[in-house]
């Protein structure tokens, strides 16, 4: 792992971009120490980074040298190769800092021609359109981004055991019953077809989904059907109506404030908003004469200062709608409404 964050280090000739789980203590560490012996400053960009970072460094699990660490806005007093970013966002989050930096809108960090960005993390699946979205946004801006495509030495090491390590454990262990029970179905598959394959090692292989009942009793262990899992909240006007946590949760928040839906109409070509945003709203009270020009207003002003990319990028856009409008309600009413932003694609 060292050595090939070494490699990086070295063959980076200009901003040096790593983002990895804030989690990943070691991963931070290692960073840092190679910043340091190559002569680069370090600058934290993120709230889970920041957070991540300060309480290691207070547990004594990090040493920041005297001198070492920058504030991001200091990033443009340096020159390029002086700088290593570490930034959070490794899962392409909509908001997080490293998915704002690849469409040009955080406020410190800016990814240019012949900047470095190190995605040191695998993907969890789920998340792959969102990062690969990312990505590409990444390359837009003309950078080298070396990420988990099997085209550079991997940067990212597993924090889960390898199939030799798992042998080694089941050889050890000799299990007369042996149930994977972590990861997506093809993995606990894999898990359990690599058990199944160690004969004298292991006893029955059962294979089992969250809700499946395993039974045992005197004459062993069986799966025996199957309950539901999780919350089940029933819906008072019925005593048979499962309701999940989300609509409860929904629900709270209508009865309080109620729910603002801003439209917009974006043509699906260029880009363009082609009509003033409406905005409708619902168990919401506007108060003031003005608000709804004003919260159009707003609208408006997001989409002006937003880039091609940002508006081609809808899950974006809206978060940024969102945002900017949900701060404008609460400055004007103090009330908090749920914002669900609307894009017409015409």
């Amino acid at each position: 792992m060292r050595r090939k964050f070494e490699e990086v280090f070295a063959h980076t000739e200009r901003r040096l971009f790593i983002s990895c789980f804030s989690s990943s203590i070691h991963r931070i560490k290692l960073a840092v120490e190679l910043a340091w012996e190559h002569g680069r400053k370090v600058a934290f960009a993120g709230r889970s980074m920041n957070s991540s970072a300060e309480i290691a460094e207070d547990l004594g699990y990090i040493e920041i040298p005297e001198g070492l660490l920058i504030h991001p806005g200091e990033m443009k007093n340096y020159p390029p190769e002086k700088v290593c970013v570490l930034i959070s966002g490794t899962q392409g989050e909509p908001m997080s800092a490293l998915s704002r930096a690849a469409v040009d809108n955080h406020k410190h960090a800016k990814i240019e021609k012949g900047d470095t960005v190190v995605l040191s993390s695998r993907i969890i699946p789920g998340n792959e359109k969102a990062i690969y979205r990312m990505i590409d946004h990444l390359f837009r801006r003309e950078a080298h981004v070396i990420y988990d495509d099997g085209s550079y030495p991997p940067v990212h090491v597993s924090g889960h055991a390898s199939q030799e390590e798992l042998k080694l454990i089941i050889n050890l262990v000799k299990p007369k019953y042996f149930i994977p029970i972590h990861g997506e179905y093809r993995q606990l598959k894999l898990h359990a077809e690599l058990a199944g394959s160690m004969h004298g090692s292991v006893g029955n292989v059962i294979l089992i989904e969250s809700g499946d009942v395993l039974e045992f009793d005197e004459l062993g262990a069986r799966k025996a059907g199957r309950v539901n899992v999780g919350r089940v909240c029933i819906d008072s006007g019925s005593r048979t109506d499962v309701v999940e946590d989300l609509i409860i949760k929904d629900r709270r928040h209508l009865s309080e404030d109620g729910i603002v839906l801003p439209i917009i109409a974006i043509h699906k070509l260029t880009g363009r908003v082609e009509t003033s945003p409406e905005i409708v709203t619902r168990g919401f009270a506007p108060g003031e004469d003005g608000f709804i020009d004003g919260a159009r207003q707003i609208v408006m002003e997001t989409l002006e200062v937003s880039s091609d990319e940002e508006k081609a990028d809808y899950g974006l856009i809206k978060e940024k709608i969102r945002a900017d409008l949900k701060r404008y309600i609460s400055k004007q009413t103090q009330k908090r409404p749920l914002v669900m932003p609307v894009i017409l694609e015409i």
